[in-house]
């Protein structure tokens, strides 16, 4: 059973920074590509960053340069470093592991970007 357990999502300004993590196995992250997706109200689940164990990372056009994603293998959490976040950052946040026809999902995290 793979557990992806998300955190840090909250409410932030207008500019203002967070940091999501992803706790899970070290198994895990050593053998999966390791992501991070979100879904807005009324809209489909959005690709935002993918990260594989060697760092080799991808990110959506729309947080490039503001959002980085990386992997503390000494925790075995990736975390998300979001800065400069827009109103339409705003969503419901999700780790994923995938690999081959395996694909896992957190419960996800709630990012409310608003004044």
């Amino acid at each position: 059973q793979v557990q992806l357990v998300e955190s840090g999502g909250g409410l932030v300004q207008p500019g203002g920074s967070l940091r999501l993590s992803c706790a899970t196995s070290g198994s895990i992250i050593s053998r999966y590509r390791m992501g991070w997706y979100r879904q807005a109200p009324g809209k489909q689940r959005e690709l935002v960053a993918t990260i594989t164990s060697d760092g080799t990372s991808n990110y959506a056009d729309s947080v490039k340069g503001r959002f980085t994603i990386s992997i503390d293998a000494t925790k075995n959490t990736v975390h998300l470093q979001m800065n400069s976040l827009k109103p339409e950052d705003t969503a419901n946040y999700y780790c994923n592991a995938y690999r081959y026809s395996y694909n896992y999902w957190g419960q996800g995290t709630q990012v409310t970007v608003s004044s």
